[in-house]
């Protein structure tokens, strides 16, 4: 008589991923009086807040979303992270760009290409200061950008919210270091070792539901820079350019003024990852100017405070 086969204990690709950022989340729980978690509504943060939801079942999530908003968001987005709010009962604090031009603390740039992206690091160290936030969770993936990808786990913020890349502690065997003065903060990015593509695939194997403006849609685009930006009341076309209407989706999801969409259509998730398994080039690359001002654009940004 033959003996069945063993059961195979291995865990799959996506299950491994999944189960790395439960371990950060819960890490992060354990060591950490007042964390808190950035939420945009964009997918990485949907992807990252239904872990932590999964981390810490049947228990309530033991920390508050927050939001930086800039003004200029896409409302489609916006919908959504009401409706996540309104669905789940998550607490929810929203950092607002336009408190800060009221008051005089930051400046809205204005001419061709302004955006008020650039103006969220003020209003995110706000944010983090006032709500005493001594851990941040943020949703950046190292494939996004070459600045992230020199980004730890952990990683270390000093009392002005500054990012020395220099300056980061080593994670050797998935070991963290939290360590932190007052009035310092870390930033955790549960994600890191995900790719777009494993966001996908982690979206069609679980199911999550996403803003509508992630799959194939019409719209109408304003051709600018190699790039098809969306009309919308915040960005209208200047003198020499033209619209048209595109069947179009997002890869990510920013500031209206500076995130483009690309021509596609895939109006499902099994679509998507096809779409997505074929490219070359990473969403930030592909559709989001603020990258563009510079080589080292992002890094100058990080080293300001920005994510």
């Amino acid at each position: 008589m033959t003996a069945p086969p063993a059961p195979s204990y291995e865990l799959s690709h996506l299950a491994a991923l999944e189960a790395e950022s439960v371990h950060i989340f819960r890490e992060v729980a354990a060591t950490f009086e007042r964390p808190g978690m950035l939420f945009s509504g964009g997918k990485d943060s949907v992807v990252m807040f239904h872990i932590a939801r999964k981390a810490f079942w049947p228990s309530p999530m033991p920390f508050p979303l927050m939001h930086v908003d800039t003004g200029h968001n896409f409302d489609e987005v916006i919908d959504y992270r009401d409706r996540v709010v309104a669905e789940t009962g998550v607490r929810l604090v929203v950092s607002s760009v336009q408190d800060d031009i009221d008051a005089g603390r930051v400046v809205e740039p204005t001419g061709r290409g302004a955006s008020r992206n650039r103006l969220q690091t003020t209003a995110l160290l706000r944010g983090i200061a006032e709500n005493r936030f001594d851990a941040v969770f943020g949703g950046a993936r190292r494939d996004e950008e070459k600045a992230r990808a020199k980004e730890r786990v952990f990683s270390f913020r000093d009392r002005f919210g500054a990012w020395d890349p220099r300056g980061q502690r080593p994670e050797l065997w998935n070991l963290y270091n939290g360590r932190h003065a007052p009035g310092e903060h870390i930033r955790v990015f549960p994600l890191s070792n995900w790719t777009e593509l494993d966001i996908w695939q982690y979206i069609g194997a679980e199911r999550i539901d996403l803003p509508p403006i992630y799959y194939a849609h019409e719209r109408e685009v304003i051709p600018r820079d190699g790039m098809l930006l969306a009309r919308t009341r915040f960005l209208e076309p200047e003198e020499g350019e033209e619209t048209r209407v595109e069947t179009v989706r997002f890869r990510t999801v920013g500031d209206a003024t500076c995130t483009g969409c690309v021509e596609s259509t895939a109006s499902t998730v099994e679509q998507v990852i096809d779409e997505v398994a074929a490219t070359r080039l990473t969403e930030r690359g592909a559709t989001r100017a603020d990258d563009r001002i510079s080589e080292s654009g992002m890094e100058d940004r990080k080293k300001e405070g920005y994510f």
